[in-house]
């Protein structure tokens, strides 16, 4: 049994979590078509699918046969050590048709009861999944909640950032008017997020798209029961933010000495020391301040990034009086295999309750690094709606994590967010069509073919 803090993983996860490696060529994949398959039903699924999956973790002398010619399974009597050997027993070949090798418990408790491991059987229904458990302690059938079976220690609420206002529009071209911008931020807080990162007070000159910060701010200042941080570069910016009406801010500082320098044009030491003048200010008037680190897995300069860093910059920020950092995967290369190690090299200095996660969906990863993320203790989780973002400093960057494919995601778990799914994708679709593209979430675009609101809400 591997043992990594916060969870555990069976020998044959370990295979999830693979090798990544980084591309110095960083470019976006093409739009990929959405699809909406319809969920298998029970007569519908390949009795060989239970024994295949683990049957390819070991040889095939230690597992059924099939006989393809004639329909059947062999199952020969053989018994399993905790030292992988195996030993003859005493039963001869038997051959049993393929409908009884699950049907008749006489033949799941041969070949079942000498096993020291469990093997899952996924039946599925027309719209959830029934997940039962065969054990050398049990020749029943056990239903069990799929999540806690899988992924025990999983968080039962996840509290969602919604950075599409800010990180999602500051990369677009086209100025996006400030009412456009108002009515997003109003949808988003709406929809029941409890957190819309509303804009930015940084130089027109660097980011012209968050110009209009000081009017955004204003206008939604009566929204209740929702916070909304906007991000400062430096006193000056802090300064402003305040007179605005900000109510809380956030400041970030790179794991990278080269994107610091490309992004906020000085080093990380200089960050640091900017940013423990805006925590100063920010403690005398009792402003929450938040912390971003970026380039925690990779730098589209440097390439790899040491989990070490990570920890360094991400300690210093806590130190100054962040009371949450967030840990971005700013270019999207990281995988589950990336993620680990700088989880636990942050989690090492800092409380996990106080760390969040920023994925970029560039290569297709966010959502498999956000569940090993929980599994390891994390429960704050930026997300951009309709997969908004990218950074100008960042070549071939894609956009974040779509906030409803982390909502569909979390409610297929059973975790909670408080958030409404159809009032997210309304709140997309908006800006998808002010800006004249598609959705960047695979759930929204699937979801949207379902002909009534009201089946959506039930998935």
């Amino acid at each position: 049994m591997l043992k990594l803090k916060g969870f555990s993983l069976r020998p044959w996860r370990t295979t999830y979590f693979s090798h990544s490696f980084f591309s110095p060529s960083l470019s976006t994949s093409g739009p990929v078509k959405p699809s909406l398959e319809e969920p298998l039903g029970d007569d519908k699924v390949p009795y060989s699918s239970v024994v295949e999956r683990p049957r390819r973790l070991a040889s095939d002398a230690d597992w059924p046969r099939v006989d393809g010619t004639m329909g059947h399974y062999l199952i020969e009597g053989q018994q399993c050590s905790s030292s992988n050997s195996f030993q003859e027993a005493n039963a001869a070949w038997r051959r049993q048709p393929r409908n009884e090798l699950f049907v008749d418990s006489s033949i799941s408790k041969r070949f079942y009861s000498h096993r020291n491991y469990k093997i899952h059987h996924n039946l599925f229904d027309s719209q959830y999944s029934h997940f039962h458990r065969y054990s050398s302690s049990s020749n029943q059938m056990e239903p069990r909640d799929p999540a806690q079976k899988v992924f025990g220690g999983l968080p039962s609420y996840v509290k969602i950032v919604e950075v599409g206002p800010r990180d999602g529009l500051q990369n677009e071209k086209s100025i996006v008017p400030t009412a456009v911008k108002i009515e997003l931020i109003q949808r988003l807080a709406a929809s029941g997020l409890p957190v819309v990162e509303a804009t930015s007070f940084v130089s027109p000159k660097w980011v012209p798209q968050l110009a209009d910060a000081k009017d955004v701010i204003k206008a939604i200042q009566n929204i209740q029961f929702v916070r909304f941080p906007v991000l400062t570069p430096n006193l000056k910016g802090f300064e402003a933010a305040v007179a605005a009406g900000a109510k809380e801010v956030a400041v970030f500082a790179s794991a990278s000495e080269s994107f610091s320098m490309s992004n906020i044009n000085c080093s990380i030491a200089d960050s640091l020391a900017r940013y423990k003048d805006v925590a100063l200010a920010a403690k005398d008037l009792g402003i929450p301040i938040r912390g971003y680190v970026s380039c925690v897995v990779g730098c589209p300069v440097e390439g790899a990034v040491p989990p070490s860093k990570v920890a360094y910059v991400a300690k210093e920020l806590y130190d100054m009086g962040c009371s949450e950092i967030s840990l971005g995967d700013t270019i999207g290369i990281g995988t589950p295999g990336t993620v680990i190690p700088m989880l636990e090299a942050a989690m090492s200095v800092i409380p996990v309750e106080n760390l969040a996660v920023h994925f970029h969906d560039t290569y297709g990863q966010s959502l498999s690094n956000i569940l090993v993320s929980l599994q390891m203790g994390i429960s704050t989780v930026d997300s951009s709606v309709a997969g908004l973002g990218g950074c100008p400093y960042a070549k071939g960057a894609s956009g974040n994590v779509a906030t409803e494919d982390v909502v569909y995601m979390l409610n297929g778990l059973g975790i909670k967010t408080n958030v409404d799914l159809c009032k997210l994708m309304v709140a997309g679709d908006f800006i998808c069509k002010h800006l004249g593209r598609q959705s960047g979430s695979k759930a929204a675009i699937a979801l949207s073919r379902i002909t009534t609101t009201a089946h959506a809400s039930k998935l």
